[in-house]
């Protein structure tokens, strides 16, 4: 059975207090669902996050990572420093990163080969700008990105790996998928892998969709048979809207 995960990234968000303020908050908070909880902080933020949730059930992640193991890479953050922090999960491939770090999906299939090496986790982010949608051409786009990145690899390092959904379109504009688009677009996934590597990889992978998702929405959305979570971004940074989409199990 596969595993329901709502994971908050913070982006560029929240300095070391603000950091303190809003775990305290989320610590006091009450979870009814399943759901694995995940927090994406800074990366100045990383270990005391990590120290201020070590006794909770609330897993901190990396924002992103050099494929690297080390060098001349200044500003930059390898697998092994992470680890050493006790952070073992990286989002990978977010459309920002994509879109104002020249991300590409031959840079990310380095960085996905770096995290497996390191045996972290992965949240691997792809989707469509508006463009794409209004051609009808999303679903090149999003099985292109999921191919280039990731079918380089063998089915077992899919254990490793989440999928998130990010319509480009619908991030930080207001605009949500519709449910039903969501649903569409997170069963082609589902297929996509199917194809290549059969239906044990595709049954368990966990496809989270992360397009403006708020505690109003969350529900409908997460109600959907291949939507088994969400990358939340402002709703992330306050804590009662975090823990509802959490319960909208």
């Amino acid at each position: 059975m596969r595993k329901n995960i709502v994971a908050g990234n913070w982006k560029m968000n929240n300095d070391l207090s603000q950091t303190e303020r809003l775990i305290t908050d989320l610590k006091k908070q009450s979870k009814t669902s399943n759901a694995e909880v995940m927090i994406a902080p800074s990366f100045t933020n990383l270990w005391h996050a990590f120290e201020a949730t070590r006794l909770d059930d609330i897993e901190v992640v990396a924002q992103n990572m050099h494929f690297a193991e080390n060098g001349a890479y200044t500003g930059e953050v390898n697998a092994s420093m992470l680890k050493s922090i006790g952070v073992k999960t990286v989002i990978l491939g977010h459309s920002e990163r994509r879109a104002y770090f020249n991300e590409t999906d031959e840079s990310l299939a380095k960085k996905v080969d770096a995290a497996l090496a390191h045996d972290m986790r992965i949240i691997f982010c792809f989707g469509e700008e508006l463009a794409d949608r209004k051609a009808g051409n999303e679903e090149t786009i999003v099985g292109s990105q999921i191919k280039n990145a990731l079918f380089h690899l063998e089915a077992s390092a899919f254990k490793n790996i989440v999928l998130a959904y990010e319509p480009v379109w619908a991030i930080g504009t207001g605009e949500t998928a519709s449910p039903e688009q969501a649903q569409d677009m997170h069963a082609f996934i589902r297929q996509t892998l199917q194809t290549k590597y059969g239906n044990d990889v595709a049954d368990a992978m966990t496809i989270l969709y992360g397009g403006s998702v708020k505690p109003a929405n969350a529900k409908e959305i997460f109600s959907k048979p291949d939507v088994d979570g969400g990358l939340i971004g402002g709703a992330a940074l306050k804590a009662e809207d975090f823990y509802a989409i959490v319960n909208a199990f």
